[in-house]
């Protein structure tokens, strides 16, 4: 029987009301931080709710800023940011097919994937579960829009005032998310490489970044992911033995 659009409504406005918890506020400090970012390196209110707005990723739009204080040029900066939010990739591939059913448009998923990042993603995964599978796309739309709601507000609000902030602030608030997301993926992880993963990215982040500055992430990740994926295979062998 064909849900009614009542139904749908009510889902997105419990997607609306989950932003209003825990990590959602934690991703609304971070944007504390980033307004005040924003406006140390010049930009203007329009130019700072434009990026919120067209990238939406913290790390990416920080990136974004760091390029333009260096004064890099707008091809590099644009790959910078295209490659920061490569991140994200997996994260999409992981969610949309959590979200759709056999009638959900693919424009939809197109879109509502502009507004994938840490804090949705995670507050996504460990809600779809309670969700019926065609009320998820709903709810998301509802997450998504509040969030992005919220954090409009908050940089419109602090961008005027961020000189008063001091840069330190700004930093500690942009840690934030970093923090939130990886405490939350932990406790989240269904297999023990996930855990091994993690342990090995802590580890290894602050070693490549020394040895390889210009490709540390991606080298931490691929070496870090090889050895809990090969950890976990030997810990199951030595089980099956």
């Amino acid at each position: 029987m064909p849900l009614s659009p009542e139904s749908h409504l009510s889902w997105f406005r419990a997607g609306c009301r989950a932003a209003l918890s825990v990590p959602g506020f934690i991703l609304l400090a971070a944007f504390v931080g980033f307004a005040g970012l924003a406006n140390a390196a010049g930009f203007t209110l329009a130019q700072t709710l434009f990026t919120v707005l067209t990238i939406w990723a913290l790390p990416s739009m920080v990136v974004l800023v760091g390029s333009v204080q260096n004064g890099l040029s707008l091809p590099a900066t644009a790959l910078a940011v295209a490659l920061s939010a490569v991140r994200l990739m997996p994260m999409v591939v992981a969610l949309v097919p959590e979200m759709r059913d056999a009638k959900t448009r693919r424009v939809t998923l197109y879109f509502l994937s502009h507004f994938i990042a840490v804090t949705s993603w995670v507050m996504s995964f460990q809600r779809f579960p309670d969700i019926p599978r065609e009320q998820r796309t709903s709810f998301y739309a509802g997450l998504a829009a509040m969030l992005m709601v919220m954090n409009l507000a908050v940089v419109a609000v602090v961008h005027p005032l961020a000189k008063e902030l001091p840069p330190t602030l700004s930093a500690l608030l942009l840690f934030l998310t970093p923090m939130y997301f990886l405490t939350s993926l932990w406790g989240s992880a269904r297999e023990i490489a996930g855990a091994y993963a993690m342990l090995l990215g802590l580890v290894l982040g602050p070693i490549c970044h020394v040895l390889v500055p210009q490709a540390d992430l991606l080298v931490s990740g691929l070496v870090g992911g090889a050895l809990a994926y090969g950890l976990q295979r030997w810990q199951q062998g030595r089980r099956g033995a």
